[in-house]
């Protein structure tokens, strides 16, 4: 595991994510909801704010963090507090939330801040995007998914019928507040959900730290917080290194979507209502990977079995027999692949492993093995 990855600072740990004039922290630690004013005002001044909150997070942080950014002279406009949920990334989120920050009167200096998970980042993060061409937000992500994940890296979108996040926009936040402190108050499966992004950079090309989960899981997801500080921010430099080297997914930053070309195309099947968490279908599709990767040749049999092994032992599913009962079929989950944002001239592009820390991006595979591997997921 890196010793390096991070400076102390004061409350929290920071990792710059380096982008040239796009740059930005990501500050990891407990306390920063309720101290966030003191770490805001240096961006935002007197720019009007404008919270994007949801029915679960609003009335656990949205107070605290109102009071903490007006105890710091920021103008705080009234919120916006949206349905909980994966529907919620949808045109018709989006425009309710476009429509009242317009009504509002901004203007290009105000600034938008997501407190929530995934949803809530990805949702306000595209409104922020396109609203008036452009105006800054910031994230403050409250679940472990979004805090190792979908906060940091400038990916913004919603969902379509078609799949999942394929209307977005690569759109920076000006700073990241992950408070581990709010971790407390999620359901033990989200933190599971979260913990399987957490896995996957490990098994990108951190080998070291896949062996320190290993010995640090179970204690980590039962709720200790230092642990989950070191986790958090070993995920985030991770993912911040390979952003600053591929910032728009032109090349090593595929290597981020190991597992998700599966796994998106089981929650396609299985629709967004909650019977599956987007962290669980990576961590299914991370084994549906590796498994491939074996079939293929690429991978030792070994190495699928110690994944596997691992996210059997703290609790996360690893196949998807007990969500298709017998009515999905392959052919329906090739066809959502099919559909995968990152479909290239007609193929299918897969981030495989030639072993734990090993991924790599793969194209013109032959459709035989992967409908093996789909196959054997329905029936795992």
């Amino acid at each position: 595991m890196s010793q390096t990855v991070s400076a102390h600072t004061g409350l929290a740990r920071t990792v710059p994510v380096h982008l040239g004039d796009r740059s930005y922290d990501v500050r990891v630690g407990t306390g920063l909801i309720e101290n966030a004013g003191a770490l805001v005002a240096p961006i935002a001044g007197r720019r009007p704010l404008v919270i994007l909150s949801d029915e679960t997070v609003a009335p656990l942080y949205l107070g605290t963090l109102t009071r903490s950014l007006e105890a710091a002279g920021a103008r705080v406009l009234d919120p916006i507090v949206v349905p909980a949920g994966e529907a919620t990334k949808s045109f018709h989120h989006l425009e309710a939330v476009l429509e009242i920050l317009l009504s509002r009167g901004i203007e290009r200096g105000a600034m938008l801040v997501a407190l929530g998970g995934g949803v809530i980042g990805d949702l306000g993060g595209f409104a922020a995007a396109i609203a008036l061409r452009g105006i800054d937000f910031i994230q403050v992500p409250t679940t472990l998914l979004s805090q190792v994940d979908s906060s940091v890296g400038g990916k913004t979108g919603i969902n379509s019928r078609q799949g999942k996040n394929l209307i977005g926009a690569f759109h920076q936040p000006r700073l990241v507040l992950a408070d581990i402190g709010a971790l407390d108050s999620l359901p033990r499966r989200e933190v599971l959900a979260g913990y399987a992004e957490v896995v996957k950079y490990g098994l990108i090309d951190r080998p070291d730290f896949f062996t320190w989960l290993e010995e640090n899981g179970p204690a980590l997801v039962a709720g200790d917080t230092a642990l989950r500080t070191d986790a958090v921010t070993e995920s985030v430099a991770a993912k911040a290194a390979i952003v600053a080297q591929d910032e728009r997914e032109g090349g090593v930053r595929a290597l981020l979507n190991l597992g998700h070309t599966f796994g998106h195309a089981l929650e396609a099947e299985v629709g967004y209502g909650g019977e599956l968490l987007h962290g669980e279908a990576v961590g299914i599709g991370m084994v549906m990977a590796f498994d491939l990767s074996v079939r293929l040749g690429l991978c030792p049999p070994a190495d699928l079995d110690r994944m596997r092994r691992h996210l059997t032992t703290v609790g996360l599913p690893t196949g998807a027999a007990h969500l298709a009962k017998g009515r999905w079929t392959v052919d329906a989950l090739m066809a959502h692949m099919a559909k995968d944002k990152k479909v290239k001239d007609g193929g299918i592009t897969f981030i495989l492993a030639r072993g734990i820390g090993q991924a790599f991006t793969a194209r013109g595979i032959d459709p035989e093995p992967v409908r093996a591997v789909v196959a054997a997921a329905l029936e795992a």
